[in-house]
């Protein structure tokens, strides 16, 4: 049975109040949010951020406004991190424009990607675009965009980190076939970030990844923390096992979003949220706790049996 998100949450909460508002936790206030510490500078960010690859849209009042109410709620629940790329075609000029029109810029923490392999020129160009469309001269973390480039991106990188351009510099992917090529990386060079896709059904990355991230003092950003499409689609319309209350989750997105971000080496996720329900939704995962060893365990468990 094919079950899209709308569908998939509502079917974890199990009564209509709780679809409503993705949790009962869901809207408590930012000041009780879990958050982790970034490796590199003690600094805490909220466990829950995200992810615009769907904020590519038009400059249409239409397309634009359930974006900029999304984000809206995104900012009163609490989040910080909003995580782009030029490769999401129009999203860095629309969150630019909507951050602006909301003013709300001096409460995140932005990061985006360069992705660009033709030299320290280019990449210097890159930045300077991701600059202006986002409206911002100075960008929290710059990521290398599935290694595309890297070698000439990072010094670059380095060189606006060290003026004050850019806080923190990382690398990105979210194919497992990179995963080698990743880790010779992350040996090899000093990062504050890696962003990867680690999910109940995706695991790989804790092989090798997660615990290298953690032994280099490197923050992990989690993404595709719903899997590749085949969790949806296991659930179905089961409601959620008893036990996942025990740490605090109410829908089938917190208890996802809670496994992968409870890994010990995951600092946060970045799941896409275009609409009210999935900003009120994902969140319940940031409230709560997080479940410990032996849970995520049962949660393994659970979804293999599926």
């Amino acid at each position: 049975m094919n079950i899209n998100r709308r569908a998939f949450t509502k079917a974890g909460l199990g009564v209509a109040s709780l679809a409503a508002l993705g949790g009962t936790q869901a809207l408590a206030g930012p000041e009780h949010m879990i958050r982790k510490a970034i490796p590199s500078s003690g600094e805490m960010v909220p466990i829950i951020g995200l992810g615009t690859n769907r904020y590519g849209v038009d400059t249409s009042d239409a397309a634009r406004a359930p974006l900029k109410a999304a984000l809206e709620r995104f900012h009163m629940m609490g989040g910080t991190v909003i995580d782009t790329a030029p490769g999401y075609r129009t999203s860095e000029s629309v969150l630019g424009d909507l951050i602006a029109e909301l003013g709300i810029r001096d409460d995140l923490f932005v990061a985006t990607k360069t992705d660009r392999s033709g030299g320290p020129e280019d990449t210097q160009a890159q930045l300077q675009e991701s600059q202006a469309k986002l409206k911002t001269e100075k960008i929290e973390l710059m990521q290398v965009h599935n290694l595309r480039g890297w070698k000439e991106a990072l010094p670059v990188m380095r060189e606006w980190q060290q003026e004050g351009r850019i806080r923190y510099i990382g690398i990105t992917t979210s194919r497992a076939r990179q995963y080698e090529d990743f880790e010779k990386v992350m040996k090899q060079e000093d990062l504050d970030f890696i962003q990867v896709n680690y999910s109940l059904e995706q695991r790989e990355a804790a092989d090798r990844l997660l615990p290298l991230a953690a032994d280099r003092g490197m923050g992990v950003i989690i993404n595709r923390a719903f899997g590749g499409g085949r969790i949806f689609n296991a659930v179905g319309n089961q409601p959620l096992p008893a036990w996942a209350e025990d740490f605090g989750c109410y829908s089938w997105a917190q208890f996802l979003l809670k496994y992968a971000v409870g890994h010990p080496a995951a600092t946060l996720s970045i799941p896409g949220m275009t609409k009210l329900h999935h900003v009120d939704d994902n969140f319940g995962a940031a409230h709560g706790r997080l479940p410990d060893a032996k849970e995520r365990r049962l949660q393994e468990k659970f979804f293999d049996s599926l």
